[in-house]
């Protein structure tokens, strides 16, 4: 099942759309799961073991990272930066 999740999420198809015939389960199924784990905080968790994991084992390699601030709320119009708003 979690494979599914990763499935969907890495190449973006429908939850409905998710083959059978790749073993991973029902793409409901998988949905209803990761809507349990987010709720349960699974998720947050599980990142922090597997980045601990990879920088035990020195397998994270960061020379091809890249950083995207598109997630990051832009303030228009806000001249004086150091008055909060």
């Amino acid at each position: 099942m979690f494979q599914g999740i990763l499935f969907v999420l890495h190449t973006g198809i429908a939850w409905e759309h998710l083959p059978q015939e790749l073993g991973f389960g029902s793409g409901m199924t998988c949905w209803r799961r990761l809507a349990e784990w987010t709720e349960a905080g699974v998720r947050p968790r599980l990142h922090e073991v597997l980045l601990a994991k990879l920088r035990g084992a020195n397998a994270l390699d960061f020379s091809r990272a890249a950083v995207d601030g598109s997630h990051i709320r832009a303030l228009k119009g806000l001249q004086d930066r150091t008055k909060p708003r």
